[in-house]
């Protein structure tokens, strides 16, 4: 039986969950989409991927009950709604609509919201969620071309897209234990709020968080929130010990990035240093003159050297671009060139998929066809070498935009699996 069920609402944030959990002890297994079996023998915790933070909140709704449902079937005795630890979210949502319809689906009053993940910068103090040494608001997050985060006050934004008021536990109360906590969330329950923001600045601050929330129904969060989890499974006697899987695809590799992020600008940038990249110009891109096929041809002709094609660039340019062609129109033909791309590499031999972006990671992972990816050793915080079967291994990382450190795409290159 599983024990804690998962809904991500992207890839490569299941991922940094299905990290977190199995590092902790759990048997972690990430599956891709909502399965249609059941879950494997063994599966402690299923993460189940979705692509909902940016689309319609009716269907990310819809989806992520489903997903629910299944898991439910598993017989979960918790389960646990993961959003990225920057909130990515616009007025509309998709988090709060999504957090109280599961909070309806499960028969659960109440539920945390947290954000934090301090291994990564992200910690919320007085309900303001900063990254590193600014507010959210003013991290480069602003500017983030489909969930601009103007508004660094986690409460007041959430408010913005639920129909109850939106409660608040701050640090001292954390830092107080579970028992303290435990006093703070009844007595939120007991003024009718249903979603509780709650403040973490340390890995400390989400291990105590953690086990305060033994025996809650539901909980939300970035990855973070997850750390404390399978200790109260394990203390409960109901985890086994398994390895996490490893990574061993061998052959070729190839870099995919999406993002344009300011971290993501960093990690090219210090790739193309030792490796050839083709930049994918939005221009031939929309007219013809750049496609799967003349991709497809310029890596096989530098079998070898690990290239990288990218779509990242400054914020001025992706303005342009968007300015231009419509920001749906250019964002739904990168997604539909790099997964067209990765397809076409798959089953051209290249065994080694290093993805950045959490929009082009879920194309990448859809049009490849894997259906449950296993978990191997941490590359970046947040970020685990997968392998996948896919005719044989298929190493994969898929990494969110602002995570990982400037020599990221090398390391993973490396880590998730040989030439």
């Amino acid at each position: 039986m599983t024990l804690l069920g998962c809904i991500a609402d992207d890839f490569t944030g299941a991922s940094d969950l299905a990290n977190t959990l199995a590092k902790g002890g759990m048997a972690t297994t990430q599956f891709v989409g909502v399965p249609k079996g059941a879950a494997p023998a063994g599966c402690e915790a299923a993460v189940v991927a979705l692509k909902t933070r940016s689309i319609n909140a009716a269907d990310a709704v819809r989806q992520s009950l489903e997903a629910a449902d299944w898991l439910i079937a598993q017989g979960c005795e918790q389960f646990l709604f993961k959003y990225c630890s920057t909130f990515d979210s616009t007025p509309e949502g998709n988090i709060g609509p999504v957090a109280e319809a599961l909070l309806d689906r499960l028969g659960a009053d109440l539920a945390v919201v947290c954000p934090a993940f301090p291994a990564t910068g992200r910690r919320l103090f007085m309900g303001h969620l900063f990254v590193g040494d600014k507010l959210l608001s003013e991290s480069g997050m602003e500017r983030h071309p489909l969930t601009p985060m103007t508004d660094p006050n986690i409460r007041r934004w959430l408010r913005l897209q639920t129909s109850n008021e939106v409660g608040l536990v701050e640090l001292d109360t954390v830092r107080a234990g579970p028992d303290a906590l435990a006093i703070a969330f009844s007595a939120e329950r007991a003024k009718g709020v249903r979603l509780v923001v709650t403040d973490a600045v340390a890995d400390s601050d989400l291990m105590t968080l953690g086990e305060a929330l033994a025996g809650h129904r539901l909980v939300t969060g970035g990855s973070g929130i997850a750390l404390g989890l399978p200790r109260n499974f394990l203390r409960a006697g109901k985890l086994a010990t398994q390895a996490t899987a490893k990574a061993v695809a061998r052959g070729p590799a190839v870099v995919l990035s999406g993002s344009c992020s300011t971290a993501s600008q960093r990690q090219v940038a210090a790739y193309l240093e030792g490796h050839p990249g083709l930049a994918v110009d939005p221009d031939k891109l929309m007219d013809g003159s750049l496609t799967v096929d003349i991709a497809a041809a310029w890596i096989a002709a530098r079998d070898g050297a690990a290239p990288i094609v990218y779509s990242t660039a400054d914020p001025s340019t992706v303005t342009d671009a968007q300015q231009k062609f419509g920001r749906a129109e250019i964002a739904g033909k990168v997604e539909h060139f790099f997964a067209g791309l990765a397809r076409r590499l798959a089953n051209d031999g290249v065994r080694r998929i290093v993805v950045g972006g959490g929009e082009t990671s879920g194309a990448v992972v859809e049009a490849l066809g894997v259906t449950s990816l296993g978990i191997g050793a941490e590359i970046d915080p947040g970020v685990p070498a997968l392998v996948a079967d896919r005719g044989g291994p298929l190493g994969l990382a898929l990494k969110s935009g602002n995570f990982g450190s400037d020599d990221f795409f090398e390391k993973a290159v490396r880590q998730i699996g040989t030439p």
